[in-house]
């Protein structure tokens, strides 16, 4: 593994929180949320406890694809304020103890890009994918005085930038190698990027598409090698900021040089297996691909913890302490906890969980008080992916209160960005915070306690006594968790004796049985 200077010792204690900001706080009433918004809701995140947020991308962009087709890396998009409201809002997190990170879109730019309207009028500029001529499958049609085709990196509005190739064809000479001028080119604009943002305070970024970089790079090894150089720089020009990957697979991401990686829904030879077999119970966002399974949190108690158990061994043994992995409850891109037939009152074990198990928590907007997966939404900024796969409903506004608009914005209902979920029960922010027994104050009681337990942190060892129902492990050798996510009772041997109970509803030990009823989850102290 490359020697990179260790890790800010703050990213082993992070809780992260994820932020759309479309649909976070509207403050100035467009519908749309925006900076100034998410500002003035800065309190309710401090007093929830988490310390680095995670904002989707807030640049210029003509939107075909919610901001991950970026038009300017160094201004933000009007519809969210200005550069000086990104400063304002990095200044009053900071206050509160919260960093900021960005989403850095490095495999493509938008068409829109000054970059992409050059280099397709100009046949000797390589900043882009282009043939000479013709026009081979997956690559699309010159809209410029240039001749040929350019190729995409997801959407046809987002040419993918050229990293090079790590496999040379003479019978296709757009193949460039890594060390090319267009290559290298970009290689250095990703450091202009980031420089510009981490001088205004920013803490570091989420990669968008880490993996997508050089082009025909089976092992990963080219790309591996840009991220590599990129950390070394940033280890030296930064060294207090970090980069976390979206791609899924922490056994190649972070000996290239990142600080941390995501369990996805894809990415790695399982396609993101792990953490599907956690969450996804076949409704929202569902590819047409994916083998059906049952998920472990699933009433039915079919399911198993042993897929995402062994795909964490795994990765945290190859990475040898050089890095983490984190866990997320959703993402902008994946279903929602509370989706389908999965209800509030199965969510606390699954919080229970996330919040005690060793790897980094990310906290998806909302999740914290249940939001609902909305379905049936129509197609929004390239929200539709497939037949069954529409991540609109992930991407609804922020429930605050009961007032209009379930208090995101002072638009009228039918200019917000998206619709409110429509239920008439449709969790609040301020409901909630008025409710003690309410899975706010559950995920809140949770992150205090995770933050005053090292023994619950990525740091501390993890022993699994029970891979099933109930799930049964002990942290740090002295905390006993016991999480059951079906609806019916489940009960396991035990010969640990317990101390006192840290945090739980409906498991109780007496007498060596661990009695878990359906949905419960307990923490405990052991004895000795």
């Amino acid at each position: 593994m490359t020697s990179f200077r260790p890790a800010p010792t703050w990213l082993a204690d992070a809780v992260f929180y994820q932020i759309y900001p479309q649909s976070f706080a509207d403050s100035d009433g467009d519908g749309i949320g925006d900076l100034p918004g998410i500002t003035d809701r800065l309190d309710h995140l401090s007093w929830l406890g988490v310390d680095t947020v995670w904002l989707n991308p807030c640049f210029v962009s003509p939107f075909r694809d919610a901001g991950y087709d970026v038009a300017d890396y160094l201004n933000v998009a009007p519809r969210y304020g200005s550069n000086e409201d990104l400063a304002r809002l990095v200044d009053e997190a900071g206050r509160r103890g919260i960093r900021i990170l960005l989403d850095l879109v490095a495999g493509h730019t938008s068409i829109d890009h000054p970059w992409f309207r050059a280099s397709a009028n100009d046949p000797d500029d390589h900043r882009y994918i282009w043939t000479a001529e013709g026009r081979p499958d997956g690559f699309v049609a010159s809209p410029g005085t240039r001749p040929g085709a350019y190729l995409p990196n997801f959407f046809d509005s987002q040419p993918a930038l050229n990293f090079g190739y790590a496999r040379g064809n003479p019978a296709e000479p757009w193949r460039l190698p890594v060390d090319a001028d267009g290559p290298r080119a970009n290689r250095r604009a990703l450091r202009t990027i980031m420089d510009h943002w981490l001088n205004l305070g920013i803490c570091g970024f989420r990669v968008d598409m880490a993996a997508s970089l050089v082009k025909d790079d089976p092992d990963r090894t080219e790309t591996a090698g840009v991220w590599t150089e990129l950390r070394h720089w940033l280890d030296t020009a930064h060294p207090e900021a970090v980069l976390l990957a979206e791609w899924g697979e922490p056994e190649v991401s972070i000996p290239a040089g990142f600080h941390a990686d995501f369990f996805l829904h894809f990415g790695g030879p399982a396609d993101g297996l792990a953490l599907r077999s956690l969450w996804n119970n076949s409704q929202g966002t569902v590819h047409e691909d994916w083998d059906p399974l049952d998920c472990f949190f699933d009433a039915s108690g079919g399911g198993s913890p042993n897929p995402f158990v062994e795909a964490w061994q795994q990765a945290t043994t190859a990475v040898a302490g050089a890095g983490f992995v984190s866990l997320p409850t959703a993402n902008h891109d994946f279903s929602r906890l509370n989706c389908g037939p999965r209800t509030p009152d199965q969510l606390p074990a699954a919080f229970a969980f996330q919040l005690t198990w060793p790897t980094l928590p990310a906290i998806y907007y909302g999740d914290e008080i249940g939001m609902r997966y909305v379905p049936g939404l129509p197609d929004k900024e390239g929200s539709v992916l497939g037949p069954g796969y529409n991540r609109a409903g992930s991407r609804t506004p922020m429930q605050w209160d009961d007032t209009p608009n379930a208090g995101f914005s002072t638009a009228p209902a039918d200019r917000l960005y998206l619709p409110v979920d429509p239920s008439p029960d449709r969790p609040t922010v301020a409901a909630q915070r008025a409710d003690g027994a309410s899975l706010l104050h559950l995920v809140h009681r949770l992150i205090a306690l995770r933050r005053r337990t090292p023994e619950l942190g990525p740091g501390g060892s993890v022993e699994v006594l029970h891979a099933g129902y109930p799930f049964v492990y002990v942290r740090g050798g002295r905390y006993l968790v016991v999480v059951n996510p079906q609806r019916d009772q489940a009960r396991w041997s035990s010969a640990r004796a317990v101390r006192s109970t840290l945090e739980g509803q409906g498991v109780e030990i007496a007498d060596g049985t661990v009695t878990a009823r359906g949905f419960g989850y307990g923490i405990f102290e052991l004895d000795g």
